[in-house]
């Protein structure tokens, strides 16, 4: 037995430690660094939860996972950095008054918006409205989903390369306040309370209005609701179109924390962490979404401190999200949008 043991340590190539020696545990950089971890993570994580929110409500409504959201995300950070440099916004950020820098980031918003409502609507009526019409299996839906993805990535490849755009700084973050010794700038502030208010104004519009009582209707039972004279295609339409927007408000926020970061297969593994976070939340719960996309944006940000590396900062986030889920396979929420009560 030992020498089997021996003989396999040997086999180790030379660049594989036998010993823990590798991962180190920082619990005084955790302790040290908590809040502002804490809250740059609450930032990271309200995008996640934007994000996230397309997928529960494709998912929710269709019972499928729309794998191309993370490109109708990214056509929005396209759309923003285009026109914000057309704007005259470069690496430093332009000396304008506050007044001027909101009517602008309103702008490259609602562009964004566009961009990604006008990819969504495509997804939808090329790569999904067919395969509905024929009854194709959810298999099929998987693979175009995943077409589309790349599809749209190289798409973008072709057209803008494979080096990121240029940096986009929109304004210089200012001290806000202090809570518990950790500063909370500008930034942070404004991607939160703009994040939190969309997806809350989202949750009642689905609640409340009557096209968000259609969803639930669909979601719930799609063939008692036709039966009951809801536009069945209108609403999954609907529902694309609702996410793309809240995409492109991601896109927004996105640029504003990663000036830098917008590239052709950029939205990849930032549509995998929204996944997750919807996921983690209860896949078609929209308050699901939001809990989770803060608790991975955190979370990641914990163990990025604790083991020291950045590296470690999705690895984390995954094993805690297949944590919970062993735990509670539904998420931590788990209604769906179709139970959602109005």
């Amino acid at each position: 037995m030992l020498a089997t043991l021996f003989s396999l340590s040997a086999a180790l190539p030379a660049s594989v430690s036998t010993d823990n020696s590798w991962i180190n545990f920082d619990v005084t950089s955790l302790l040290q660094n908590f809040w502002p971890a804490t809250f740059d993570g609450l930032t990271f994580g309200a995008i996640y939860a934007l994000i996230a929110l397309g997928y529960t409500l494709v998912y929710g409504v269709l019972n499928l996972i729309n794998f191309a959201h993370s490109e109708v995300f990214i056509m929005g950070c396209y759309g923003v950095v285009f026109t914000l440099t057309s704007l005259g916004f470069g690496p430093n950020a332009p000396n304008l008054s506050i007044w001027a820098i909101i009517f602008n980031l309103i702008l490259a918003m609602l562009v964004g918006m566009v961009f990604s409502v006008v990819t969504a609507f495509v997804v939808e009526r090329v790569a999904y409205r067919p395969l509905r019409r024929r009854g194709a299996s959810r298999l099929a839906f998987l693979i175009t989903a995943l077409g589309a993805s790349f599809s749209i990535q190289y798409l973008i490849f072709l057209v803008r390369g494979s080096n990121a755009e240029p940096a986009v700084t929109m304004f210089i973050p200012t001290p806000i306040f202090q809570v518990f010794g950790a500063i909370i700038d500008s930034q942070q502030l404004t991607i939160v309370i703009a994040a939190i208010v969309m997806m809350v104004a989202t949750d009642q519009y689905i609640r409340r209005t009557r096209v968000g009582r259609g969803i639930r209707a669909v979601a719930q039972d799609p063939d008692t609701a036709t039966l009951m004279g809801v536009n069945k295609d209108r609403i999954i339409v609907t529902t694309f179109v609702i996410g793309g927007i809240l995409a492109g408000a991601a896109a927004l926020f996105y640029v504003m924390k990663v000036p830098s970061g917008v590239i052709y297969n950029g939205g990849f593994v930032l549509g995998i962490k929204a996944f997750a976070a919807a996921v983690l939340g209860g896949i078609g719960n929209v308050r699901g979404a939001l809990l989770g996309g803060l608790l991975i944006g955190v979370i990641g940000n914990y163990g990025q401190l604790l083991l020291g590396d950045s590296q470690w900062t999705d690895v984390v986030a995954f094993i805690v999200l297949v944590l919970v889920l062993l735990i509670r396979p539904s998420g931590l929420l788990g209604q769906t949008l179709g139970r959602s009560r109005a």
